[in-house]
C-alpha cells in the first residue's frame, strides 16, 4: 500500500490559482460532494476568503483510481504564496516528496515563485512545472513557458498547461503527479518516528498535531513521547484530513494525518518536534530551523482586564503559526501587553485580525519596527526592540540595523518607476538579470526598516500590479539612527517615541506632531506638541484651547468689564495648564500607530 501513496504540495506566488487547482483535485477525486463544494474550499478561514489569499497551509487526503484500476492515496498540502508566510511553505515541503510549481500565464514567473522553488530544490523534491490560466485572453503562454524552461533548465515540452478555473487538463496533471512523484520510503517495522509540521487547539481533544509518519505506525490508545519537550501522553484519536478531521484506525509510515494528543498546555507541543513511541533514545528527525522574527510590534488590550485573554489567544495562535514570537512587556500609559515578533507587516496584520475575530479582543498596536543592535562604550551588544530600550546617547558607540537582499521582478518598462521609489530609501544597486525579453529581476540591498510599512503597496501601484518582490536577510550594517521623543504639554509620552534616521528626523517629527494635533481632543487650555531629539526641539504644533465665550452674558456697559472677565479666564487657563494633566484616549494611540 505504501507504493500507492503520493505526498505533494502546490507552491506558487500569491494569486496564481493554487486554491482553485486544489478545488479541481477535490472534485476530480470525489473527496468533496458537488453539493458541498464551494470556491477555494481549502481556505477555511473567513479572513482568507476576504483577502483572497491563503494564510495557513491546509493538508487534504484524496483517493484516486487511475484507468488501470490502481488505487492511490494522494496527500496534498495547499500552501500560502505571500513572502510573509514562507515559513509555512518550508514546513510543508519537509513532509512531502514532490511539488507542483504553478505559474500564472498572465503574470509569468514572480519573485515568490523563485523563492519557493529554491526551498523545494533544497529539499530535493521532484518538481512538476505547470502554467495556469491558459484560457485567459491575456495569457502569454509561450513567454511563460520560456521563463519556466530557462529557470528549471528543462525542455518546453515538460511544462504542463492547465486552466484550474475551467478544469482543463486537470486529470492529466493528477496522473503526472502519480507517475513522476515517487512513493515515500517507508518501514513499518521500525520504531515510531513522526514529524510535527503543524498543530491547532481543540477544546475537547487537546492539541491536535499534524504529522508525517516517517517510521513505524501509531493508533488510538497508544502511548507516545514528545522528544523536544520530554512529554509523555496517550493518543486520543488518529486520522486523516478530508479536509476536515476524519478518524481512522491507525496511521502508517509514509502517511500524513493528525494525532489528537489530549495535551492542553500549548508550550508542550513544538512545530518540528519528533513523536516516538517511548523514550527509547531514537535519533530525532531534522525538524525545522527556528524562524527569526524580522518585524516587531507591541499588542495591548484596550481593556486592561483582557490581558489574560490576550495571552491565551497568542498561545493558541502560536500552535499553528510557529513563526509568531511574543513576550510580556509593560508601558506606563498602556499597562500590560506583549511585544510580538513577525516575519513581515502583513503577518502582523493577520495576527491582530485573528485575535480580534477568534478571541474577541480590541487591541492597541504599535507601529511595526525592526530589531536593532547597539554596541555600547564597553563593546557590549544590546538588542533594541522598541524605543523604550534605547540607551542614552553617551553610551552608544555604534548602531547596527538589519539589511536585506531585495529581489524585484518586473516588466522592463516599469524599471524607471521602481528606481524612483528606491532612490530615497538608501538602497544599493547590485544587479539586473533578464528572465525573458521583456522581464527582469532587479537585485538591491536595502535596510529592512525601509520596506516593512508600505513599500509593497507602492511597488504594486507603480508597476500597475505587475511587479513582485521577495527578500532575504544578509546581516547587520552601520546606521545613523536617533531616538525621537514626543512631548505633550511638556511631558514625555514614551508610547509615541520613534527610532528614525537622523536625516529624516525633522520630516518624521513634523508628521507625528501634525497628526497628534488632528487626533487629540481639545483641552480647556492650549497644549504644545513637540518632537525632541537629545533635548532639541525639531518640530512643534500647538493644540488650541477649547473656547468659551465668557462675555456672552454681558451687554452694554464699559469695555473694562469685558476685559476683566477675559483676563480672569486667561489666568484660570494658565493655572489649569500648570496643574492640569491630559488624559489620552485609547483611540488616539490606535490612530497614531497607523501610518499616515
Amino acid at each position: 500500500m505504501e507504493n500507492q501513496i503520493r505526498n505533494f504540495v502546490i507552491i506558487s506566488h500569491i494569486d496564481h490559482g493554487k486554491s482553485t487547482l486544489a478545488d479541481r483535485f477535490l472534485e476530480l477525486t470525489g473527496t468533496i460532494p458537488k453539493e458541498k463544494m464551494k470556491p477555494q474550499f481549502l481556505d477555511s478561514m473567513d479572513l482568507e476568503r476576504e483577502k483572497g489569499i491563503t494564510i495557513k497551509m491546509q493538508p487534504c487526503c484524496m483517493a484516486y483510481c487511475d484507468e488501470s484500476g490502481s488505487e492511490f492515496i494522494l496527500n496534498l498540502i495547499d500552501t500560502p504564496g505571500h513572502v510573509d508566510f514562507s515559513y509555512e511553505v518550508s514546513r510543508s515541503l519537509a513532509a512531502v516528496e514532490g511539488a507542483i510549481i504553478l505559474v500564472d500565464a498572465t503574470q509569468g514567473i514572480q519573485a515568490q515563485t523563485i523563492s519557493n522553488l529554491e526551498l523545494a530544490k533544497a529539499q530535493d523534491l521532484v518538481i512538476i512545472p505547470v502554467i495556469n490560466k491558459i484560457d485567459s485572453p491575456e495569457a502569454r503562454i509561450e513567454k511563460t513557458k520560456e521563463e519556466i524552461a530557462n529557470l528549471l533548465n528543462i525542455s518546453h515540452k515538460e511544462v504542463l498547461l492547465i486552466s484550474a478555473k475551467r478544469g482543463t487538463n486537470i486529470k492529466e496533471l493528477l496522473e503526472t503527479v502519480i507517475k513522476k512523484i515517487p512513493p515515500p520510503e517507508t518501514n513499518q517495522e521500525k520504531p515510531l518516528r513522526a514529524l510535527i509540521f503543524d498543530s491547532k487547539y481543540d477544546a475537547y481533544k487537546g492539541i491536535i498535531a499534524y504529522v508525517r509518519i516517517v517510521d513505524g505506525k501509531i493508533k488510538t490508545g497508544q502511548n507516545f513521547y514528545l522528544m523536544a519537550t520530554q512529554t509523555p501522553a496517550e493518543v486520543k484519536e488518529v486520522g486523516v484530513f478530508k479536509p476536515e478531521l476524519f478518524p481512522s484506525k491507525e496511521l502508517k509510515a509514509g502517511e500524513i494525518g493528525y494525532i489528537a494528543t489530549g495535551i492542553k498546555e500549548p508550550e508542550k507541543i513544538k512545530i518540528g518536534d519528533t513523536i516516538v513511541s517511548s523514550d527509547n533514545h531514537l535519533e530525532p528527525l531534522p525538524g525545522y530551523l527556528e524562524p527569526k522574527p524580522m518585524v516587531f510590534a507591541s499588542f495591548y488590550p484596550t481593556d486592561p482586564n483582557d490581558y489574560q485573554c490576550l495571552k491565551e489567544g497568542l498561545a493558541k495562535l502560536k500552535l499553528n503559526d510557529a513563526s509568531l514570537f511574543f513576550e510580556p512587556e509593560t508601558k506606563e500609559m498602556l499597562g500590560r501587553g506583549f511585544r510580538c515578533g513577525f516575519l513581515g507587516s502583513l503577518h502582523a496584520e493577520i495576527v491582530s485580525e485573528r485575535l480580534h475575530r477568534e478571541s474577541g479582543l480590541d487591541l492597541i498596536i504599535s507601529t511595526p519596527s525592526v530589531v536593532l543592535k547597539i554596541i555600547n562604550q564597553k563593546n557590549q551588544e544590546i538588542l533594541i526592540y522598541s524605543p523604550s530600550d534605547w540607551p542614552p546617547a553617551s553610551e552608544i558607540k555604534e548602531i547596527l540595523e538589519p539589511w536585506i537582499e531585495l529581489k524585484i521582478i518586473s516588466p522592463v518598462n516599469y524599471l524607471s518607476s521602481i528606481f524612483e521609489i528606491l532612490k530615497n530609501l538608501k538602497a544599493k544597486y547590485i544587479d539586473t538579470k533578464s528572465i525573458s525579453k521583456d522581464r527582469v529581476i532587479l537585485i538591491e540591498e536595502i535596510p529592512l526598516r525601509e520596506i516593512i510599512i508600505d513599500f509593497y503597496d507602492k511597488l504594486k501601484t507603480q508597476t500597475q500590479g505587475y511587479g513582485s518582490m521577495n527578500y532575504e536577510t544578509i546581516g547587520y550594517q552601520r546606521a545613523d539612527l536617533v531616538k525621537m521623543e514626543i512631548l505633550i504639554n511638556g511631558k514625555k509620552e514614551e508610547a509615541f517615541s520613534r527610532i528614525v534616521a537622523r536625516d529624516k528626523a525633522a520630516v518624521e517629527g513634523k508628521r507625528i506632531v501634525e497628526k497628534l494635533k488632528k487626533t487629540l481632543p481639545f483641552q480647556l487650555f492650549s497644549v504644545p506638541l513637540q518632537a525632541v531629539i537629545s533635548g532639541k526641539i525639531i518640530a512643534r504644533e500647538t493644540l488650541k484651547a477649547k473656547r468659551k465665550d465668557v462675555i456672552a452674558p454681558l451687554y452694554g456697559g464699559d469695555y473694562t468689564r469685558k476685559r476683566k472677565l477675559l483676563e480672569k479666564q486667561k489666568k484660570g487657563k494658565k493655572k489649569l495648564k500648570e496643574k492640569g494633566g491630559i488624559q489620552i484616549p485609547s483611540k488616539v494611540f490606535l490612530e497614531m500607530f497607523k501610518r499616515c
